[in-house]
């Protein structure tokens, strides 16, 4: 028999039904989270670690979030040489009551890290994915290059944010460790401070606010950035645009006072599918008109003759016009075009120190309107013998004005500008065109250049790349580098030196300089300086730069050469450039037997300085050596030694002021043969 269970009293029942009532509410609430989405958003938002502080932030809000990685192979034991895939986002966001133009954000990635692709950025120094960022890398934005500010967009996150998305390897960090970097922080020129960024578990960040004690240069318009002062500018200037094409005019202006270009070769990406229809001032070194029909271009202008286009590629190289297309109705006249190449310095003669041409564009979906203009990103610029360039990213600047050209006072602006800054950087080891070898009276023996000095070549088989460059006797620096190697060991065996094996490798400079010094008297001092061509090039109108130390006060002529004092911010330093009818310096010419070595192109001066303003320097200690040299713009590698004061001509070191004007008038004799025998 089943006995009925006992009813459950009124006041227990109300309190379930209660119950039950507030459970269904908080599921519903639940429920209406998950599937309405509207306040998800937010709530995700407030459990970041970083929303207080962006809160909290007027000025620059960083913030670096790690995602995940993967195991790459090859798959090894040892975890810090273990390649990882990985993904991570970076954001960039104005909470000023101002517009951030051109915002430049540096990463401090200290895992080797290789970056594969960026969305929403650009890497500012230009480099082609992969690269390699184990030092840090700072990225630009692109195609979103300014941030607006809140109030006047009513906070639309779109035009007030960038986010960068970051796919790439690294290396070394053993799970469950989170592979962040050193550091996140705002580079852009206008002034900013960014203190220690925090970091929490797999995110970093730091708000970034303007400096109040930077001055500001006042702009024009608040609408574009002022133009940036650099070694090397381009102008890149539209002045027409149609629906689907435009007109552009490029420039090129070398400012720097030390640095040219010869057979200038100028590339860039294009980053929306622009092709290249034609060009005058300048051409591309490939002209593949039949070869756009395989181009994504080629799927939207069907009925398009793509016979006559110059160029589809989406990294061209264009190179400069010679001499004698200059009045070409084609493809020329156009002004300061027509240099094969050349960029001299304005210090010798402004008119050849800017290069300008011009490019017919078009435009591919979704930018088929005149105002969807976009420059090419990631310019890179090198020629024969020049500095090496660092190129930051294109900025929008005020438009540029350009005169009548029916002669009226007026003028006529682009319809838009857009600038690129380069920079002068040092070459990297063994990566420089030209080196420098030193020598003295008080020392028979030269000290080379620096093994490897320009690149290690191709026979590093055969010898010791990372060897001291053993020294030479004099004659040695008239023959060959490859042609060395029997001097510097019957050297060795006379001053009775351990000969290595295998011997240091060659220079491989193509341009070498020997800087000697030649006396050291009671009111002076004097040095002779060689340029050696070892090139089959010749150089036209080269010029030579030397930075002394603090003896450079004492500097007194140059006799061969036309020499001139700098000014900052060269201070210390010498510029010197062949007189008329020396501007020449000749390639190397072959011997007059099979047998004998060939010569190379040279040209020597003699340079004197005074004890006046200079009554301390001590010669025999070194003293009389440069710090910097130049060669047509590029610095060479200077050795790591200095001649030392040998034991035989401790005692010796003076001489009088006749020897030097005897030496000085010997240099320019031999010129003067030099020259008629041209």
């Amino acid at each position: 028999m089943v006995m009925a269970a006992p009813p459950v009293p009124l006041r227990r029942r109300r309190a379930l039904l209660v119950v039950s009532t507030l459970l269904a509410v908080v599921t519903a609430a639940v429920a209406q989270d998950y599937n309405d989405g509207g306040g998800d958003d937010e709530d995700d938002e407030k459990k970041k670690p970083q929303f207080k502080a962006q809160e909290a932030c007027n000025g620059v809000f960083l913030s670096y979030t790690f995602m995940e990685r993967t195991k790459e192979y090859p798959h090894l034991k040892n975890a810090t040489a273990q390649p990882y895939a990985f993904k991570a986002t970076a954001s960039v966001l104005n909470t000023m009551t101002e517009d951030l133009k051109a915002w430049q954000m540096f990463v401090g990635f200290q895992h080797k890290e290789i970056l594969v692709s960026v969305g929403g950025a650009v890497l500012l120094d230009g480099s082609d994915l992969p690269a390699n960022v184990s030092g840090g890398v700072t990225f630009a934005g692109y195609p979103m290059a300014d941030l607006l500010n809140s109030i006047e967009t009513a906070g639309e996150p779109s035009l007030i944010e960038s986010k960068i998305e970051i796919t790439g390897t690294q290396f070394g960090v053993k799970p469950p460790g989170k592979p962040m970097p050193k550091t996140i922080k705002l580079t852009n020129p206008e002034g900013f401070r960014c203190p220690a960024p925090n970091h929490k578990g797999s995110v970093m960040y730091v708000c970034c606010v303007k400096d109040r004690k930077f001055k500001a240069k006042k702009a024009n318009s608040t609408r574009y950035q002022t133009r940036r002062k650099a070694d090397l500018t381009f102008a890149y200037d539209v002045l027409q645009a149609t629906p689907n094409s435009y007109q552009v005019q490029v420039t090129i202006d070398n400012w720097s006072p030390i640095s040219r270009l010869d057979n200038w070769n100028l590339t860039w990406e294009w980053k929306r599918g622009e092709f290249i229809y034609n060009m005058k001032g300048a051409y591309t070194l490939l002209k593949e008109g039949p070869a756009c029909i395989y181009s994504p271009a080629a799927g939207y202008y069907k009925d398009f003759d793509f016979t006559p286009v110059y160029n589809c590629e989406k990294r061209p190289v264009i190179v400069d016009l010679p001499p004698e297309r200059e009045k070409d109705d084609a493809i020329g006249n156009v002004p300061f075009c027509c240099k094969n190449g050349t960029l001299l310095p304005p210090t010798m003669d402004p008119s050849k120190s800017r290069a300008v041409f011009q490019m017919q564009v078009y435009k591919l979906p979704p930018d088929l309107n005149r105002t969807a203009l976009y420059p090419p990103q990631n310019w890179k610029i090198s020629g024969k013998l020049n500095p090496q360039y660092a190129c930051g990213q294109p900025i929008r600047v005020s438009p540029q004005e350009f005169p009548d050209p029916t002669g009226l006072m007026s003028s006529t602006p682009a319809v838009a500008s857009w600038q690129v800054a380069c920079n002068i950087t040092r070459p990297k080891k063994r990566a420089s065109k030209c080196c420098v070898s030193l020598s003295a009276y008080y020392n028979d023996s030269v000290v080379p250049c620096n093994t490897c000095a320009c690149g290690c070549g191709n026979d590093t088989a055969t010898c010791d790349p990372d060897r001291q460059a053993m020294l030479l006797p004099p004659e040695a620096l008239l023959i060959p580098f490859d042609n060395r190697t029997a001097k510097a060991r019957a050297w060795a065996k006379i001053k009775h030196w351990r000969v290595p094996n295998p011997m240091p490798c060659s220079d491989n400079c193509g341009v070498s300089i020997n800087w000697h010094v030649m006396n050291n008297y009671k009111s002076g001092w004097s040095a002779r300086m060689t340029i050696f061509n070892w090139q089959d090039y010749t150089f036209k109108d080269w010029f030579a730069a030397v930075t002394m130390g603090s003896h450079f006060s004492g500097y007194e002529n140059v006799y061969s050469f036309n020499g001139t004092r700098m000014g900052a911010p060269f201070n210390n330093t010498i510029f010197m450039q062949g007189v008329p009818g020396l501007a020449y310096l000749d390639p190397i010419t072959y011997g007059k037997t099979p047998a004998e070595p060939r010569l190379p192109g040279k040209q020597q001066s003699v340079l004197s300085f005074t004890r006046k303003d200079a009554p301390n320097i001590d010669i025999p200690k070194g003293e009389g050596f440069p710090k910097r040299v130049y060669f047509d713009g590029e610095e060479c590698a200077l050795p790591d030694r200095i001649p030392k004061v040998s034991s035989a001509r401790r005692r010796a070191g003076t001489a009088s002021l006749g020897q030097v004007a005897m030496s000085a008038a010997l240099v320019m004799i031999v010129a003067l043969l030099d020259s008629l025998c041209l």
